[in-house]
């Protein structure tokens, strides 16, 4: 059985026991968490109010902050050059179980 969650504006195909990196949420490691899927599939698919019943249950593995990306901007012919960088935080999640 798989489920399709939504969080931080993007979805995830999970599957109990997997470990994904979402965006920053709160609390600490160890703890749990309770994800509604917006689609439950496997031998018969779920999506609407039929997933209403539905609960991802996850525990938070850590936090961090994902790689360095570096921006770079250019005009030719006025000499404009900026450069800046920015890490992501991000928090990974293992899959628990998905409950119905």
């Amino acid at each position: 059985m798989f489920a399709i969650i939504q969080t931080g504006g993007k979805q995830y195909r999970v599957q109990e026991g997997d470990v994904i990196r979402v965006e920053s949420l709160a609390g600490e490691a160890g703890d749990t968490l309770d994800l509604t899927p917006i689609f439950v599939g496997g031998e018969n698919a779920l999506f609407g109010d039929a997933v209403s019943n539905y609960v991802v249950n996850a525990e938070v593995v850590e936090h961090g902050r994902g790689p360095k990306i570096y921006i770079r901007k250019y005009k030719s012919g006025i000499q404009y050059r900026r450069r800046t960088g920015h890490r992501q935080d991000f928090t990974a999640i293992k899959i628990t179980g998905i409950k119905g």
